[in-house]
């Protein structure tokens, strides 16, 4: 269920493919499901951060549990999740919402290991094994809802998955995956969240669980060409699709935006960027773009202020 490098292409039909998250119910509405694919976000992520690989999977994981836990929201409501480690990453910082909208960033962008164990890419290394998950979530009241729990592996599979069990009270597996080729491009992304509600029996329990142990590698499915509707039928029976979303990045900075910042600074401080550097430029953590201001521009942001 997890990243790791393979040498073969993505056909061309598998790189045009939209991103899109399914959701739906199984076993009488007893068990909630999303499943996602989110490859052409990941890869968006990469060239504007121009993350190495394990930096490239560890943020992929991270948006893609996002993107569908942004799902799990309603109408304007959002959420931030920052996975904080002992790892060479730093920290990761991932934003989403209910439309499907997605936003990420690392500290550390240009990490690479080399593979574990397993042959893998050793995303736990990056990560760390040691820290905390944060999650606030903007509901539209008056404080935001923040939760939070341990890193206990760092491959973010199971931490997402002991997230939800010790934070949100609410059993449930997490799958992630970020196929990654040796050149550092993203061939595939997704995963998927299946989660237990009140009034199921042992055996149906144990029958999911049966169902999640003979599941195959995500990134074999995902290269395969199953498509995240199908996927869910490879987890339960009779699964009743509920809803499908786009996913996509979209961050929310603009040039508008930065104007506020910079005025937010003051009259001396903006004199003093003008003295000094005679130009300023501001680049968003989200989406790397980068806003500049010559001297003349600069001076109009002083004028308003003093209007």
């Amino acid at each position: 269920m997890e990243a790791n490098i393979q040498l073969d292409h993505n056909t061309e039909h598998e790189q045009e493919q939209e991103d899109i998250l399914v959701r739906g119910t199984a076993l009488n509405g007893k068990v909630r499901i999303f499943a996602v694919r989110t490859t052409k976000l990941v890869q968006e992520l990469q060239r504007r951060h121009q993350t190495l690989p394990t930096a490239t999977a560890a943020l992929g994981r991270t948006v893609t549990a996002a993107a569908m836990m942004g799902a799990m929201l309603k109408g304007k409501e959002k959420l931030t999740i920052q996975v904080k480690g002992d790892g060479p990453i730093g920290k990761i910082v991932v934003d989403a919402n209910a439309q499907g909208e997605v936003r990420g960033y690392v500290t550390n962008p240009d990490v690479h290991l080399p593979s574990n164990e397993a042959g893998k890419i050793d995303v736990a290394g990056a990560v760390g094994t040691s820290g905390f998950i944060h999650v606030i979530k903007d509901l539209g009241m008056k404080e935001p809802y923040s939760g939070s729990s341990e890193i206990i592996s760092g491959e973010l599979g199971e931490d997402f998955t002991y997230y939800f069990a010790s934070s949100e009270q609410t059993p449930s597996s997490v799958g992630l995956s970020i196929l990654v080729d040796t050149d550092g491009s993203v061939m595939n992304a997704g995963g998927f969240i299946l989660q237990l509600l009140p009034g199921l029996t042992d055996d149906e329990i144990t029958q999911l669980d049966g169902a999640l142990r003979s599941l195959p590698p995500l990134s074999a499915l995902f290269s395969q060409g199953t498509e995240p509707d199908e996927l869910l039928s490879w987890i339960a029976k009779d699964v009743q699709i509920m809803e499908t979303m786009n996913i996509s990045f979209r961050c929310q900075c603009s040039r508008e935006r930065v104007e506020k910042t910079l005025i937010s600074l003051g009259v001396e401080e903006l004199q003093g960027i003008i003295t000094e550097e005679k130009k300023a430029e501001v680049v968003c953590h989200f989406c790397n773009e980068a806003y500049h201001f010559d001297q003349d521009q600069l001076q109009e942001l002083v004028e308003q202020i003093k209007k």
